[in-house]
């Protein structure tokens, strides 16, 4: 049934609480969850959507257990997709998009609704849906693709590790950008000892960037731009740190948080990578992190 998917069917509360307070609503949302899950089921059934391929991962918090394994290009079963899908309409997160190309795509929106791109010959069949606790419209739209001015279009081949090889005869630090989001990324200390360690423990689609003898002082020129924070020594192998997306207010903010090195975003493009699937195709589309 695989075809162009030129509709879309936006679900949404009724309810102007539950458009407003989500799970807050404890009673009122669990009823719109069932619904909500009972449609998206009829469609991926009617779509012949098995598992779908999670993209554009957003993760703001740390991810609880059940969703350790995520990430970008991961296949997941109904269950699990639902699982998300519930978390994303519920303001929870990790966010995502969820798909099965050609048959199905699924997103979250704003109060609660859920964006469903499928279809003419699946949106005929289910045209006659419909529910007392929610609202189904169904429009013509296509899913739009993720804007990118500058992508980054270098694989982390074995040339690329290679050249992190031999920086590594200095001070180098690693970051594996897995998913969008203050929690969506690991910081490694990269040796010549650990340089083929880490390149097997990269996922596949990251973005890889590779620093040089940055600079890590606690700088209060750097506070209003994107930076991360390390805890001091910074031991071979992976790192604790914090990302501060959209700066902090002060250096003693950093450093009462057990803080006391810091690295600007934006010095993270000099050598960077994606990280290609098992065919060595490099399929995922990162911004390029140049310095401005």
């Amino acid at each position: 049934m695989a075809g162009e998917m030129s509709k879309e069917l936006i679900i949404s509360p009724r309810s102007e609480r539950v458009r407003e307070e989500l799970a807050d609503t404890a009673g009122a949302w669990s009823s719109y969850a069932v619904e909500m899950c009972q449609v998206i089921g009829a469609v991926a059934e009617k779509s012949a959507a098995g598992s779908l391929e999670v993209g554009e991962l957003l993760v703001s918090q740390p991810l609880p257990d059940r969703h350790l394994g995520l990430y970008n290009g991961v296949q997941v079963q109904f269950p699990q997709a639902i699982d998300l899908v519930e978390g994303m309409a519920a303001g929870r997160g990790p966010y995502c998009q969820l798909s099965s190309p050609g048959l199905l795509q699924i997103e979250s929106g704003w109060g609660g609704a859920v964006h469903l791109y499928t279809t003419r010959a699946v949106a005929a069949d289910l045209a006659g849906l419909h529910s007392q606790g929610m609202i189904l419209q169904w429009r013509d739209g296509t899913p739009e693709p993720t804007a990118i001015s500058e992508p980054a279009v270098a694989v982390a081949d074995e040339s690329f590790w290679a050249r992190v090889a031999m920086t590594s005869e200095r001070f180098t630090l690693l970051c594996e950008r897995w998913a969008y989001g203050a929690y969506g990324c690991r910081w490694f200390r990269v040796t010549r000892e650990n340089v083929a360690e880490l390149a097997r423990l990269m996922r596949p689609r990251s973005l890889v960037s590779v620093a040089s003898d940055p600079e890590l002082q606690l700088r209060p020129e750097l506070l209003e731009d994107d930076f991360t924070a390390f805890v001091a020594p910074l031991p071979p192998g992976e790192l604790v740190y914090r990302a501060y997306p959209g700066g902090a207010d002060s250096v003693s903010e950093v450093v009462g948080e057990g803080f006391s090195l810091m690295l600007a975003d934006r010095v993270m493009g000099d050598l960077c990578a994606v990280v290609p699937d098992s065919d060595g195709m490099g399929r995922a589309r990162w911004e390029s992190p140049r310095e401005a």
